[in-house]
C-alpha cells in the first residue's frame, strides 16, 4: 500500500487474553484512530515484546494477538488506510534489533528506569533475561524500520523514545551514513485520558492507573452485564455514606469515568459535592453512559471472526514488510554485508 502521507508507527503488547482495556484505548488507541486521517499509520501487535515479561510459559500468543487486533479494528482503525500487522511476522524487526544491539552500550540499557522496575517485578527466582534488558533496542528497531515522521506517546513515555533516537544516531555515526532520520514525539496532552484510573485504590487510598496486573480494568470486549457488575463494585468517596454526605469527585473512580463519558459530568460532579446525589445514582448513570459508548465497539467486534482478522493481519504484514525490507537493504549496504 503506497501512501504519500507521512508515516506514524505505534503498537501495543499482546499480553492479555481479554484484549485491550479502557486505559489502552484512551491512552493510545483513540489517538491512533484520529491520526490515520492525516498520516500513514503502521500499527503492530507487539508479540515479541510480550515475551520479555511473560516468564517461561507464555500463554497462547497467537490467540492474544488476534484479540488485540480485533480491538484495534473495533475501536476504529481502518485496515484500508492503516497497516495492522504482527511484529513477529515481519522478520526485519528481529534482524534490525540484532544489528542495533551492536551499537548500543550496555550501561545505557541498565540505566533505563523501566528495566529496573520490570526487574524488581519479576517473581522470586526468575532470571533476568537479555530480552528484558534489550527491550529498548527492539523498540528502537520497531520504530526506525519505518523511518516515521513521529511516534504517538504519552508524556511519561517520551524519555523512552529519546533512547530510540540515540540508538539511531549511534548507528548513523558508527557506519558514517544517514539511514535513520530523526522522528518526533506526538504527545497527547490530555492527562486524564493518558492515565485512566482503575476501579480501585492503592495502599495509600489513591486511585491506581488501570492495569491488567491490578485486575482493575474495564475491557473493550466486556459485555454490558460485565461492565455493570464492575461499576457496581468500583471505588467511590469512602466518607460518602449517605446520599446527603458531600462527595469528593476527584478521588472517586466512578466520578472520574463520568468526566470522561458523560456529557452532564459537571452537573453530576456538582450534585455529588453538594450531597444532592448518591453513589448508587452515579453508578447507574455511568453504567448507561459507558455501555452506550462501548456499544459500537461490541457490534463491530462481533463481525470479526478469526479468519477475517487473519486476512487483515496478512495484508498489513505484507504492507509492513514492503517498507521494512527496503530499510534493511539500506542497513546492509551501510554495514557492507549486502
Amino acid at each position: 500500500m503506497s501512501s504519500d502521507k507521512p508515516r506514524i508507527l505505534s503498537g501495543m503488547r499482546a499480553t492479555n487474553p481479554r484484549g485491550l482495556h479502557l486505559g489502552n484505548y484512551e491512552g493510545a488507541l483513540r489517538n491512533w484512530v484520529h491520526l490515520q486521517d492525516d498520516f500513514k499509520v503502521y500499527c503492530m501487535v507487539a508479540d515479541y515484546h510480550a515475551l520479555t515479561t511473560m516468564g517461561d510459559l507464555p500463554p497462547n500468543l497467537g490467540f492474544i494477538t488476534r484479540e488485540v487486533a480485533k480491538d484495534y479494528v473495533s475501536a476504529g482503525l481502518d485496515p484500508q488506510r492503516t497497516s495492522i500487522f504482527v511484529q513477529s511476522r515481519v522478520p526485519e524487526h528481529a534482524e534490525l534489533h540484532l544489528v542495533l544491539s551492536m551499537v548500543t552500550g550496555l550501561g545505557k540499557l541498565e540505566r533505563v528506569p523501566t528495566y529496573k522496575e520490570k526487574k524488581d517485578e519479576l517473581s522470586s527466582g526468575h532470571p533476568v533475561s537479555y530480552g528484558l534488558l534489550g527491550y529498548p533496542v527492539l523498540q528502537a528497531a520497531d520504530i526506525l524500520l519505518y523511518k516515521p515522521y513521529g511516534v504517538p506517546v504519552g508524556k511519561d513515555q517520551a524519555p523512552h523514545l529519546e533512547l530510540s533516537r540515540e540508538i539511531g544516531r549511534s548507528f548513523n555515526a558508527a557506519f558514517d551514513c544517514q539511514v535513520f532520520p530523526e522522528f518526533k514525539d506526538i504527545i497527547d496532552g490530555d492527562e486524564l485520558r493518558s492515565k485512566v484510573p482503575g476501579l480501585d485504590v492503592d495502599d495509600q487510598g489513591q486511585l491506581r492507573k488501570m492495569s491488567k496486573s491490578y485486575d482493575n480494568c474495564i475491557y473493550l470486549s466486556d459485555t454490558a452485564d460485565q461492565v455493570a457488575a464492575k461499576i457496581q463494585s468500583a471505588f467511590t468517596t469512602p466518607t460518602k455514606i449517605k446520599k446527603t454526605d458531600p462527595g469528593i469527585p476527584e478521588g472517586c473512580a466512578v466520578c472520574q469515568y463520568l468526566k470522561l463519558y458523560s456529557p452532564d459530568w459537571k452537573t453530576q460532579w456538582s450534585e455529588d459535592q453538594q450531597g444532592l446525589r448518591g453513589c448508587v445514582q452515579n453508578k447507574r448513570e455511568l453504567t448507561e453512559c459507558l455501555n452506550e459508548f462501548l456499544g459500537p465497539f461490541r457490534e463491530k467486534r462481533a463481525q470479526l471472526d478469526d479468519a477475517s482478522i487473519e486476512e487483515i493481519l496478512k495484508r498489513g504484514t505484507e504492507e509492513a514488510r514492503e517498507f521494512a525490507s527496503q530499510t534493511m537493504r539500506e542497513v546492509r549496504k551501510a554495514i557492507k554485508i549486502d
